[in-house]
């Protein structure tokens, strides 16, 4: 099945007009035709299946035919909280691959030794929209804006919260062995230069858990893969 995405189709609705940039791809490129049936998700849980009436390849209309709301499949809820990197397109890895394993909401932080201090949102909200729409998923993961370290952990979060920093020494679990299943997760990841004492200190003080990843130093990108992989494994 091919997945398209638009954020504004609504159950609402008996047509829907996609842009004139969706329309082109959709005529032009991948040579719909009138009668052709599309899947479109709004990124809400909800799929449509739709027809094409109006093959127009600056205003493509379509006929929405029947709707579901369906499940999330996972049974859990995991927020990441990670700086980005220096190389954006490492960053931009991660949101993809994470979107592609299982992931609710994305915070970039802006800690002490981070890098990059800017971000393009939009670009960023279009690669988690192309990843959803690989990965066949129905939830476009949330992304927030970048956020200061310290009003990030200032503000109370719900389930468990997780650290992950490369300081030697400080007694840190497994995340495996550590989680409760079937819960919500907020991980933090630092940037390349990790986080600072302060931070670190902070983090636990507001709650936040030391966790160990492995015995190799990992890239903030990889980090944040593994803390994605590792929760989605456990709940397999």
């Amino acid at each position: 099945m091919q997945l398209f995405y638009n954020s504004e189709i609504s159950s609402e609705e008996k047509k829907f007009t996609f842009s004139k940039e969706e329309s082109k791809h959709i005529i032009k490129v991948l040579r719909k035709k009138e009668g052709d049936t599309l899947h479109i998700t709004n990124g809400n849980d909800y799929l449509f299946n739709v027809q094409i009436i109006v093959p127009n390849d600056k205003k493509c209309v379509v006929e929405i035919k029947d709707f579901q709301k369906t499940l999330n499949n996972r049974n859990y809820h995991l927020h990441v909280a990670i700086a980005p990197t220096k190389n954006i397109d490492r960053f931009e890895w991660f949101l993809e691959k994470a979107t592609e394993i299982g992931i609710d909401e994305i915070t970039p932080l802006l800690c002490k030794n981070s890098e990059r201090k800017h971000l393009k949102i939009d670009r960023l909200n279009k690669i988690l929209q192309s990843a959803l729409k690989q990965s066949l998923q129905y939830k476009l993961p949330k992304l927030n804006g970048l956020t200061d370290f310290k009003d990030f952990i200032n503000n109370k979060f719900t389930g468990e919260g997780f650290i992950a920093h490369c300081e030697n020494d400080d007694k840190k679990y497994y995340l495996k062995n550590i989680v409760k299943l079937r819960s919500r997760y907020t991980i933090l990841i630092g940037p390349e230069g990790d986080f600072s004492l302060d931070e670190i200190e902070n983090s636990k003080k507001n709650g936040f858990i030391p966790i160990n990843l492995g015995k190799t130093r990992l890239r903030t990108e990889t980090a944040g893969i593994t803390c994605c992989q590792n929760i989605n494994f456990l709940h397999q």
